[in-house]
């Protein structure tokens, strides 16, 4: 092996060891790692067993724990299985841990056990990136993306599915009754065995028929008339264009528009983005700490509600109104045709009739002011307007919000650009990081922090490509 580059011999003891420090480079993320747990303070944050009992065997520090959780998601290694055996051979997690090797059970049950603490500690590396002044911009844009549960489609059940898995059963049975039928008359030789799996397949169907009608007694007993058997609190959503439904949670997110950090989160197991803009906005306020905030978000997330509690709270809403008129499908005027006079407190309609108030109604918790104009019925544009004898025109009390919304929007075109630039890459990265799988806890709580998990990993690469890893540690 002349002329090559030779190793060590592998059984030659060496007479001074080297340091495990010096497998570390100084450029190491673990090095991050190791500094920021340092320096938590685990009984404020919430953390269980951070002071150890006088009598028992000896328990690992939570600091430790945490440790080995923040690498492994930080190397793509969620399983406590997996993260058991680095621990036994990766020269990092021998150096973070000081050569500490707890089983996977010890592992799991901490991820288990200290969900609410694990939460604050990403709320807490946001705090320090805003410390870092890497929270500068007063922009954050709002989005959800479903996320694969532990839970498969067949699975999860709704009264659609039961009753489309029943007519495909009573189908079944039907034919495989023909077959025996047909069976008796010709009696072919050697018929009697397949004769006997059919009556067998008859017999399964018909349980698999009885354990349907449990579920559907079930379902009648769920708020949402849905139900998953392996992980109870995941529920089937669709996604954009897809026909076929995810079993798993919608995991909502606001990220800065500037360095791409995802301010602040949350996991739902509700399918839409409806109603969940103001919530998301006023956390993501409060994270960053600016008094003014500046929020964009897609149509999914347009509630007049919503939009009237960010303007409440100080929070400049950017949000396209969604075009779901029944009236420009069958090629009528829609209410954008009408236009508002605030002075007067009447419409103008595209024949220049007035449109004046007539009565106050309550719709969806939402005032609404009912307009219409008394011309309608010798009007020569009501063809192109509306099929009944009046146009009716609805306007919401705080509708003068919505309509600054969209002269914001208006001055500022980019917005749709910069929010689609800045979210789908966050969600894109988070999901490549997991691969194709799905989250590996159950219920609601448990997803929630393996989510805060990933979200924590996530932040502190992107901290460590804007400033590096020795500038991260000295700052």
């Amino acid at each position: 092996m002349k002329r090559f580059v030779e190793g060590d011999d592998r059984k030659q003891v060496a007479l001074l060891p080297e340091c495990v420090d010096d497998y570390i480079g100084q450029d190491n993320p673990v090095r991050i790692v190791d500094v920021f747990v340092d320096e938590l303070d685990f009984t404020t944050l919430g953390f269980s067993g951070t002071t150890p009992a006088t009598t028992g065997r000896p328990s690992y520090h939570p600091g430790v724990m945490l440790k080995i959780y923040i690498y492994g998601y930080l190397n793509r290694i969620p399983s406590s299985r997996r993260l058991e055996r680095e621990c036994q051979r990766n020269v990092e997690l021998m150096w973070l841990t000081d050569r500490l090797a707890p089983d996977f059970k010890t592992i799991a049950d901490f991820r288990r056990d200290n969900g609410a603490a694990i939460r604050n500690v990403c709320r807490r590396f946001v705090e320090l990136c805003r410390g870092l002044k890497l929270l500068s911009s007063d922009m954050v844009a709002i989005d959800g993306s479903k996320f694969k549960a532990v839970n498969s489609r067949d699975r999860n059940y709704t009264p659609g599915k039961i009753d489309k898995r029943q007519q495909q059963i009573e189908e079944s049975v039907q034919r495989y009754l023909d077959a025996i039928e047909t069976a008796d008359r010709t009696s072919p030789t050697g018929f009697d065995a397949k004769t006997v799996r059919l009556y067998e397949k008859i017999t399964r169907l018909r349980q698999q028929m009885r354990e349907l009608n449990q579920i559907k007694k079930q379902l009648v007993k769920q708020p949402d008339r849905q139900l998953s058997l392996t992980d109870p609190d995941s529920r089937s959503m669709t996604s954009g264009g897809k026909r076929t439904g995810t079993v798993g949670y919608n995991v909502q997110a606001a990220v800065d528009t500037k360095h791409h950090l995802i301010v602040e989160h949350e996991v739902t197991n509700v399918g839409g983005d409806h109603g969940q803009l103001s919530k998301m906005a006023v956390a993501a306020k409060e994270a960053i700490g600016k008094p003014g905030l500046k929020v964009l978000a897609d149509r999914g997330y347009f509630s007049g509600p919503d939009i009237r509690a960010c303007d409440l709270a100080g929070i400049t809403a950017y949000v396209p109104k969604p075009l779901t008129s029944a009236s420009r499908k069958k090629g009528l005027s829609t209410k954008r045709d009408f236009i508002y006079l605030a002075k007067t407190d009447e419409y103008r309609c595209p024949a220049g009739e007035r449109a004046i108030h007539r009565f106050t109604t309550v719709e969806n918790d939402m005032t609404l002011r009912v307009y219409w104009t008394g011309a309608c019925p010798r009007c020569p544009l009501k063809q192109r307007c509306s099929p009944s004898d009046y146009r009716r025109i609805r306007r919401w009390e705080h509708e003068h919000i919505l309509e600054a919304m969209q002269r914001r929007r208006d001055r500022k075109p980019e917005a749709i650009t910069i929010r689609r630039s800045t979210v789908p890459h966050v969600f894109g990265t988070l999901k490549h990081w997991m691969g194709a799988t799905h989250f590996l806890t159950r219920t609601l709580g448990r997803v929630n922090t393996e989510m805060s998990l990933q979200v924590l990993a996530y932040n502190i690469k992107r901290v460590v490509d804007i400033l590096g890893v020795a500038r991260t540690i000295r700052r």
